[in-house]
């Protein structure tokens, strides 16, 4: 995928009422209100492929996991998984992005630069 999609917050309450990975993949679609077909056409699956992801009978690559959650603007999918693995998902928290670090530094050089010049 080219572009992430705009951040869509899925809460823990909602991960743990799935039961299951294939329900937390429909979870992840379901929260970006995209339907199985727009998800189908993005990731370039099949309906049938799309069907057994949700269904649990075919594993997903993690090439199109992460395909999947960037187009949705979530991580139901991963964060299930810590979920049934026992971890508290309300403790998680996400590293800063490339993106948000390269950001932040602009702003700080900004900053910098706007107080060398206010000096002048």
């Amino acid at each position: 995928m080219d572009q992430i999609a705009i951040p869509v917050e899925v809460t823990p309450k909602e991960i743990a009422r799935e039961t299951t990975l294939g329900d937390a993949i429909g979870l992840c679609a379901k929260a970006a209100g995209y339907e199985g077909k727009q998800i189908q056409d993005a990731l370039k699956a099949d309906k049938a492929q799309w069907s057994r992801w949700v269904s649990g009978q075919e594993g997903v690559m993690w090439p199109k996991f992460v395909a999947l959650m960037d187009l949705c603007g979530n991580d139901a999918p991963v964060l299930w998984m810590l979920h049934r693995r026992g971890y508290d998902l309300s403790s998680l928290r996400r590293l800063e992005t490339d993106t948000e670090k390269e950001n932040r530094l602009l702003r700080e050089e900004n900053a910098a630069l706007r107080r060398v010049l206010q000096g002048h």
